[in-house]
């Protein structure tokens, strides 16, 4: 087995590359590949975790055994989540370009999801097949440019999705042998691919006018295949890809609880950060609930809750919580679990040697609620908590007992919530501020499909996303959520630079654009871009190159 590029001791133990007849080669792969040595690409997926921890949740607290060769591949009401583009959290069509795609594509079977896999990728989208795809995919009607590209192309509608179509339309159209064929698909993969395709080109156009093609149409259908050149997609791949795309969707449709606490169990991965996660289960209906000293457990769980959709309620874990961590998390529960519930902050010290700064942080998240004190008590009573010890002489230590001090508003509280785990777990921050938006005219994200398309609105929200793909020509894409969604917000090449500071300074802000509105989807071309206060909230938005 051979891995380029990957440090020997995080693919296998020492003991195991060293033993006898097997070698771990820190090879170039094209290296590889000249000898004759066969590569494996391995991923490693997130979403497979969260699928796992999810299935094993399902199992724990709704004695549903479901493994994913018992999913039904053709559920309507999957695909009808699809179709409407309610798929945060997804694997892989969680994105902005895959929920706009979503809505026009409209899968409705299996090798639909295939292709959406494949489809929003920086290779059709450079060879010009994505829009005509969609197009075909409605009611255009349409025509392989020659006979030869049918059979390679009939399944995709005449588009050149997949490394493997691309080799067959270089041995139909340019009558390529397989050996030629291949050098085409390791010149697509290849980093110096531009050099090696170029070698190919007249082969490619001396074959292609041989079977009769115009140069013209050799010229498209080349330049067709030479923009896979970097990012070209085999179809297998795709086809695993897009299993987990099924799977994903079937446990968000079914189990939206079981199925966000597994994403947040598997945290850092995907698209969208814990808190829109929430917000979007809280959306679909789901309760979540605050941290708990003597509920949680290290990671995000389930809780019989009748009021929540499915009967139960999140709880979110203590590994989330600053300063805590996944060891300290573990040791908290492990000792819950040895020596019963703890009764106060400083029966927790007494029983756990915990600095300071993160009693304060377990108290700025609430987990002492439950046991008597509010949260602005219990941060009182944090600081003398620390310094007590098992071996302390008990009644000796001061400052346990708060004087009375006011209680948190519900906005002190959420901040807290933010800055302790970053969730917030019953609404939203910016509902906080729906008041003031609707003063100023904005509209709820959630509205947006509602308004007549070229309509100038304004829409405030919190920046979950700034992204400027290479594939877009200059245009940065922010994602604006509220209590109600999320808006697409589409900045200008030339409006960029009059917002820069307003979009690095602000993680909340008011645009004001015309709206694009068509075919299950929305957008807002920004023409203005204001702060929106937020200083109490501590949000922060994933950027994305």
């Amino acid at each position: 087995m051979v891995i380029a590029h990957t440090p020997v001791s995080e693919i296998v133990p020492v003991e195991w590359a060293t033993a006898p007849g097997r070698s771990v080669l820190q090879w170039d792969k094209d290296d590889c590949a000249a000898i004759g040595l066969t590569k494996f690409d391995l991923l490693g997926l997130g979403m497979l975790s969260a699928l796992h921890y999810t299935i094993d949740l399902l199992a724990e607290h709704h004695d549903v055994h479901i493994g994913l060769h018992d999913l039904d591949l053709a559920d309507p009401k999957v695909y009808d989540m699809l179709c409407e583009a309610d798929a945060i959290g997804v694997f892989q069509v969680e994105s902005r370009a895959q929920l706009g795609t979503l809505p026009r594509l409209r899968p409705r079977k299996f090798y639909d999801l295939v292709v959406e896999v494949a489809l929003i990728r920086p290779g059709p989208i450079q060879g010009g097949s994505v829009h005509p795809y969609i197009r075909r995919r409605g009611e255009e009607t349409w025509q392989h440019e020659h006979r030869l590209l049918a059979p390679a192309l009939d399944r995709t509608l005449g588009v050149p999705l997949f490394q493997e179509q691309v080799m067959q339309m270089a041995r139909d159209v340019a009558s390529f042998t397989p050996t030629e064929a291949d050098q085409l698909r390791r010149a697509m993969g290849s980093k110096r691919s531009s050099t090696k395709m170029r070698r190919l080109a007249g082969r490619f156009f001396e074959g292609a006018k041989t079977n009769g093609l115009s140069d013209d149409l050799a010229k498209r259908v080349f330049e067709q295949i030479h923009a896979f050149s970097g990012y070209g997609i085999p179809e297998a791949h795709s086809m695993s890809f897009a299993l987990l795309v099924y799977a994903s969707a079937w446990f968000k449709r079914y189990y939206p609880a079981a199925f966000c606490a597994g994403l947040l169990r598997a945290q850092p991965m995907g698209f969208y950060s814990p808190q829109s996660l929430v917000a979007d289960a809280r959306r679909h209906g789901v309760t979540t609930r605050e941290p708990d000293l003597n509920r949680s457990l290290p990671h995000a769980t389930l809780e019989p809750d009748p009021a929540s959709e499915g009967g139960v309620a999140i709880r979110l874990g203590l590994a989330g919580i600053r300063k805590v961590g996944q060891d300290l998390a573990e040791q908290i529960v492990a000792e819950r679990d040895a020596g019963g519930p703890f009764t106060s902050i400083g029966h927790l010290t007494q029983r756990i040697q915990l600095d300071r700064p993160v009693v304060e942080a377990l108290a700025t998240a609430g987990v002492f609620t439950h046991l008597g004190p509010d949260r602005r008590a219990a941060l009182w009573a944090a600081g003398a908590a620390s310094t007590t010890r098992a071996e302390h002489l008990p009644g000796l230590a001061i400052g346990h007992d708060a004087p009375a001090l006011p209680g948190m508003t519900t906005f002190e509280l959420a901040s807290a919530n933010l800055w302790a785990t970053g969730i917030t777990a019953d609404r939203h921050p910016i509902e906080f501020l729906r008041t003031h938006l609707d003063q100023l005219g904005a509209i709820p994200a959630g509205q947006l499909l509602n308004v007549p398309d070229g309509t100038r609105i304004e829409v405030g929200g919190a920046v979950t996303h700034k992204q400027r793909p290479a594939t877009a020509g200059g245009i940065t894409f922010l994602n604006l959520e509220d209590e109600t969604g999320m808006c697409n917000v589409i900045v200008s090449i030339g409006m960029f630079p009059r917002s820069r500071k307003v979009l690095q300074n602000h993680s909340a802000v008011v645009v004001r654009g015309v709206a694009q509105v068509g075919q299950g989807t929305a957008s807002l071309v920004a023409d203005q871009i204001a702060p929106l206060d937020l200083k109490a909230l501590s949000l922060k938005s994933r950027d994305f190159r």
